[in-house]
């Protein structure tokens, strides 16, 4: 019987996949209608990405089969919906993050600035929030945490090895200073509670050093357990926190910004670069302050003389900042194309952030948008990651210096009586550019091009199918509720929902649906659908809702309970901080107390 169920459990996926769409059959069934169709293939796709019995962009696929063959879209308009200006700006984005990966410049950036924190506990636990939350602001949250963990392992390893060194140096060298006297009256102390008596002879003095030691190694490594513990959840946290700074840091932010588009067309642009940044900056930091002070609690006290060093530095700290100033050493002077990379980066940034900065005109604003969106985010972002295959890597000469060196070779040879080698010739190289293809098609992540593409298809499908009307129209008893115990639920069930659950299936699911409920209630439509999109992010209870917390999983350190404690707190922290912003500095931008008209067109309803 159990050779059974574990053949079940391992086969599981085909069960799912074939039983699946026979469960749920008799709907179009029984009712036949467009709502009733769209509502089968959203169900059968929602169940297949939570269970992920087939890969999520394969899954994200089935829009193009089941909407032309259930009569509810042609497939040359669900097509159309797989690659749209939102895929463009993700994929610019990414080529900058690629860039940026592959000359390390992120593990420059990130040394620089530990090296400027220091290596007291607590300082040292902020120092990789703030440093993993910055770069996941512009890189991938996998990419961030597989980069910063390994540095904050070395660190400890360091410290934990110095304090056991100081340790037996203490107890069988002994220093002559005030405070040794006093370590030391201690120490006899602890011996004699370890031997029974006086330690007057030199076998008993040596088993109580001995026995005095391995108490101190079980007192210590059960101190770094918990700094592992909490240095581990501190850098997977801060990138999935860091990621909803930008509108590139995370799918969801882009899922949003492509429903928005897509769903209310007439909407002005009002999820860019810069206005989501005016919003998710101060909400971000406010989360990561209170996730450190929440971490600190939990694994290294409230004892800040001891934890924030207050001081002169041990040999310990000293160690520990030679380990970092060791790495930092190792990466050399910067190269010509890390500067180069930081500063298209840098343009790109400025670009982004004064296209239409929303308090006054911006460039893209007089130069080409006069009639129309003609430039977007995803223009700019495309153009200047053009230009990581057109700029060389390095300047200099030393492909021409190589090939006359062969040449001066090849004459001596020559000059000698030797003979010229007619197949061993060298072909003169030009210098490589800041990218070339094969490292972009190695690290892209092409399956989330189309899990964007499947969640416009089955936006569309909803609105041309009458479905998200149906849903408004169901969801219109909400309207007695108040607006902010609106939000915050929801909040609350995304964020559940997410961790179980990829967080780009969950906002791809849930934001359609939303903004249906928002149109039929008379609710700006941003009020619900911008807070559960930073909540789809806040997957920190379990280590597979979100690859950052497997990464800080694999390493051993952590148990599923450890990870379940820290994360709830968290995850109640960050849905509070999020619902904080929007009834504050998100109302005052974004004008969420009214009804936009640009959201009152009644052929543009939402879908889920």
């Amino acid at each position: 019987m159990a050779s059974v169920l574990r053949w079940l459990w391992v086969n599981r996926n085909y069960f799912i996949i074939f039983i699946t769409p026979f469960l749920i059959l008799p709907l179009p069934l029984v009712v036949p209608s467009p709502e009733a169709r769209c509502g089968f293939a959203i169900i059968l796709m929602a169940l297949y990405w939570c269970t992920e019995c087939m890969p999520l962009a394969v899954t994200a696929l089935l829009p193009v089969i089941l909407f032309p063959m259930m009569g509810i879209m042609e497939s040359g308009k669900v097509c159309v919906e797989y690659l749209k200006d939102t895929n463009m700006l993700f994929i610019g984005g990414l080529l900058v993050a690629i860039a940026v990966e592959h000359w390390n410049l992120h593990k420059r950036i990130a040394l620089s600035v530990l090296l400027i924190v220091g290596v007291r506990p607590a300082l040292l636990m902020l120092g990789f929030m703030i440093v993993t939350a910055f770069l996941s602001m512009w890189i991938s949250n996998t990419a961030t945490t597989a980069m910063m963990l390994p540095i904050s392992q070395a660190v400890l390893e360091q410290l934990s090895a110095t304090e056991a060194d100081a340790d037996e140096k203490e107890l069988r060298e002994g220093q002559d200073n005030h405070a040794f006297e006093l370590a030391e009256v201690n120490i006899k102390q602890a011996l004699d509670n370890v031997t029974g008596d006086k330690p007057n002879n030199n076998p008993d003095m040596e088993a109580g050093i001995n026995a005095l030691l391995e108490r101190r190694r079980r007192e210590r490594e059960a101190k770094y357990l918990r700094l592992f513990k909490g240095m581990s959840l501190c850098v997977c946290y801060s990138a999935s926190i860091g990621g909803t700074a930008t509108l590139t840091g995370t799918t969801p932010n882009l899922i949003l910004k492509g429903q928005m588009d897509d769903i209310f067309p007439d909407n002005n642009d009002v999820i860019n670069f810069a206005s989501w940044f005016g919003f998710a900056f101060p909400n971000m930091v406010l989360m990561l302050a209170l996730s450190w002070l929440w971490l600190q609690f939990m694994y290294l006290g409230f004892n800040f003389k001891k934890t924030f060093g207050c001081g002169s530095k041990n040999e310990g700290d000293k160690d520990a900042y030679r380990v970092m100033k060791n790495e930092y050493k190792k990466l050399g002077t910067m190269s010509f194309a890390e500067g180069a990379v930081l500063v298209i980066f840098v343009i790109l940034v400025i670009l982004w952030f004064t296209r239409e900065p929303g308090f006054m005109p911006g460039w893209a604003t007089e130069l080409f948008n006069k009639n129309g969106q003609y430039v977007t985010d995803g223009t700019v972002a495309i153009f200047m990651s053009t230009l990581f295959f057109v700029i060389p890597s390095r300047l200099d000469c030393s492909c021409l210096a190589s090939a006359n060196d062969e040449h001066d070779e090849e004459a001596e040879e020559v000059e000698e009586g030797g003979e010229k080698p007619k197949n061993d010739k060298k072909k003169l190289k030009g210098t490589p550019t800041l990218l070339n293809w094969k490292v972009v098609h190695e690290r892209m992540p092409w399956n989330i091009v189309l899990l964007l593409g499947g969640g416009f298809a089955l936006a569309k499908g909803s609105e041309v199918s009458g479905l998200s009307k149906w849903l408004g129209q169901s969801l219109a008893p909400l309207r007695s509720i108040p607006p902010f115990a609106i939000s915050l639920i929801l909040c609350f069930l995304v964020g559940t929902f997410t961790e179980c659950s990829s967080n780009t299936a969950t906002t791809t699911l849930f934001l359609p649906i939303l903004a249906s409920m928002a149109t039929t209630i008379g609710l700006h439509p941003l009020y619900v659908m911008l807070p559960c999109t930073i909540s789809a992010s806040l997957a920190f209870m379990l280590p597979v809702a979100t690859p950052p917390n497997a990464i800080a999983f694999s390493y051993g350190n952590l148990k599923v309970l450890d990870m379940a404690k820290a994360g709830f707190i968290l995850n109640i922290i960050g849905i509070l901080s999020i619902n904080l912003g929007i009834n504050t500095w998100g109302t005052a931008m974004f004008s969420l107390g009214t009804f936009p008209s640009w959201a009152n067109a009644t052929n543009v309803t939402s879908t889920p």
